[in-house]
């Protein structure tokens, strides 16, 4: 019962979706109209500013950071199931992408990737970024990068030790968030995904 709760919980609080707080309390602006309609740091970043898109991405980012710390206290101090936090880490996820306070249509799991990556080993997650901004150099678009980066957590999670559920919340996030990312393939494909021009 107690672990049914701390999933439900988990998913609850990443179904905040900060992307949309920010622009309506802030900017007066649904950023679901704007740009890609994404409910993510890069489009808040391309519709309301720099600013405004580091808040949102360090918001989101806290999600799954958080709940990896606060469920594992509970899963020591009330004898829950072992190592359980690391689902609650990706129901956390689950609720950024598909927010019940944003009619299931949220974000794409990049910046809550990178805040669980770095509850479960920083430095893997530093590695991650490293590869992250070099693809990024390479190919201006921001959706390869992020799948590519997260693509090599994969890679090096038999180096991590993860337990059996540890492992099954990493490849979870990872798939999913590729899974996100599909339109954006189809759009590399014809040539029409947006690159960055500040690189």
């Amino acid at each position: 019962m107690k672990e049914c709760l701390l999933i439900i919980l988990s998913y609850l609080y990443g179904s905040i979706p900060f992307a949309l707080v920010i622009g309506k309390v802030f900017y007066k602006t649904d950023v679901r109209q704007h740009g890609s309609g994404n409910l993510g740091g890069s489009n808040v970043g391309r519709v309301l500013g720099k600013p405004a898109g580091i808040a949102c991405i360090v918001l989101d980012a806290s999600k799954a950071f958080l709940v990896m710390f606060v469920c594992k206290y509970f899963v020591i101090h009330y004898n829950l199931i072992p190592d359980f936090y690391y689902l609650c880490a990706f129901a956390c996820v689950i609720g950024h992408c598909f927010p019940i306070f944003a009619g299931f249509k949220g974000g794409k799991a990049v910046s809550t990737a990178i805040g669980y990556f770095f509850a479960i080993n920083p430095l893997g997650a530093v590695l991650s970024l490293v590869i992250f901004f070099i693809v990024l150099k390479l190919s201006k678009y921001v959706s390869l990068s992020s799948c590519i980066a997260s693509g090599t957590v994969l890679i090096f999670s038999p180096l991590l030790n993860l337990s059996m559920l540890g492992t099954i919340a990493t490849w979870g996030i990872v798939l999913l968030l590729i899974y996100r990312h599909k339109s954006n393939f189809i759009n590399i494909k014809n040539k029409t995904e947006r690159k960055i021009t500040w690189m």
